[in-house]
């Protein structure tokens, strides 16, 4: 495993974690990016980290997907920000 995608502590990396969740970095990226998903920021080091948590919300937001609702759907009713 190259030194990027080593897990740091019980975290991965963000191809590592895709990977896991059997998702392409570019999937989990967009996530990010809409809004699904936010990985963690270790201050001390660049990067972002994922958890076993993050890893199995993408596995649920990409059985959604497939079962037919929209990530718009799956953002609004499963993953509202309180």
């Amino acid at each position: 495993m190259p030194a990027k995608e080593k897990q740091k502590g019980s975290f991965l990396r963000i191809s590592a974690a895709a990977a896991a969740a059997g998702v392409t970095r570019q999937t989990v990226e967009y996530y990010i990016m809409i809004g699904l998903i936010e990985p963690r920021r270790d201050p001390n080091r660049r990067g972002r980290f994922f958890d076993a948590a993050l890893v199995k919300r993408v596995k649920l937001i990409r059985k959604l997907n497939n079962s037919g609702y929209t990530l718009r759907d799956i953002r609004d009713i499963y993953f509202k920000r309180k």
